[in-house]
């Protein structure tokens, strides 16, 4: 072996046992995905709040924006290191807390929100969940793992009993928002039915005169809730706290923002997302007295508990406070 092999050798062998060096603050990789539950996110990266709020805390901050679909592709990415805080629904959440549990300690950091997340339904038939067949086909963004596959379980466990909490699954298929909508809209597919979140329902509801809602994400957790969050890695949050900081402040300023002018909200998300959604639908989704924008969370424990009923998860959190990390700004969460 020559003298430079070895060194890369040696090298190597150190790389495996070396505890990897923290990462300096000012920079912060972030997982999305779509629809207007991320607007607080398009809104932080349009007008660069991030990096303005860094600069209050002394730290010039580089931000990557990642565009993924489904709660199983942001879980993995978050666990490979891939990125450094994700968007996802409760459901990714509780399954990612579950399973980093004195590891990773994978917790939340704010809730983006509560929105109403409709199932609709082209199928006249069908009017409520016990109406659907083994013929029909629901559109999620990730089968069994996504927020809606939780709701849609919960739904069921309602409906026919926690025995038969899957009764729904086999009626399942993950199909990223926007292309369940397209599919829903024209018709000529066998999904029938989509669980989606604004503005892809309410494009359904306009686009598909036999479109109907069948189950509304409120109804199933007895009120107002937040469905999507972001979520962390413990090691992320403390070692960067300047940058966790000014991402968290970011994100207040952006739900103040939205609350005080829900037009330049629409024109913010169409900027960064790009896409030909009709602007006065848009501003109509943002300005829907049941959507509020703000990062505490609300009316979160009941699907984690349920979760733990049904055996989705092994460990059952006592309070909301166990699945997200502690920060001024949450503290009117539930």
């Amino acid at each position: 072996m020559t003298k430079l092999k070895k060194i890369a050798a040696l090298a190597a062998a150190l790389a495996l046992v070396l505890p990897s060096a923290a990462r300096a603050e000012g920079k912060i990789r972030i997982a999305e995905q779509f629809g207007v539950v991320y607007l607080l996110l398009n809104v932080a990266q349009d007008q660069k709040l991030i990096e303005k709020h860094g600069k209050k805390q002394g730290v010039e901050i580089d931000v990557d924006w990642v565009k993924l679909s489904g709660g199983q592709a942001v879980n993995d990415a978050l666990l490979s290191n891939s990125v450094d805080v994700v968007g996802a629904g409760l459901g990714p959440l509780f399954t990612i807390w579950d399973r980093t549990n004195g590891r990773q300690n994978v917790r939340a950091v704010a809730s983006l929100g509560n929105f109403p997340y409709y199932l609709v339904s082209t199928n006249p038939a069908v009017k409520t969940i016990a109406d659907f067949s083994e013929r029909d086909r629901i559109a999620l963004p990730a089968v069994t793992v996504s927020v809606q596959a939780r709701l849609l379980q919960m739904a069921a466990a309602k409906q026919w009993g926690a025995s038969e909490f899957k009764k729904l699954d086999p009626i399942t298929q993950t199909v990223p928002h926007p292309d369940a909508a397209a599919a829903l809209i024209a018709g000529k597919t066998e999904l029938n039915g989509h669980f989606g979140s604004p503005p892809f329902q309410d494009q359904e509801l306009a686009g598909n005169p036999k479109a109907h809602v069948v189950l509304d994400s409120y109804q199933v957790l007895g009120g107002p809730s937040s469905a999507t969050v972001l979520y962390a890695t413990e090691k992320y949050v403390k070692d960067n706290p300047k940058t966790y900081r000014a991402f968290i402040d970011a994100l207040v300023e952006a739900a103040q923002l939205v609350t005080k002018n829900p037009e330049a909200a629409a024109d913010a998300y169409l900027r960064v997302n790009k896409n030909n959604i009709d602007r006065a639908l848009l501003v109509k989704v943002i300005r829907d007295p049941k959507v509020q924008f703000k990062v505490a969370p609300q009316n979160t424990l009941g699907l984690a508990q349920f979760l733990h009923q049904v055996g989705a998860i092994r460990n059952k959190p006592a309070s909301w406070r166990d699945y997200f990390f502690a920060h001024p700004a949450l503290d009117t969460g539930s």
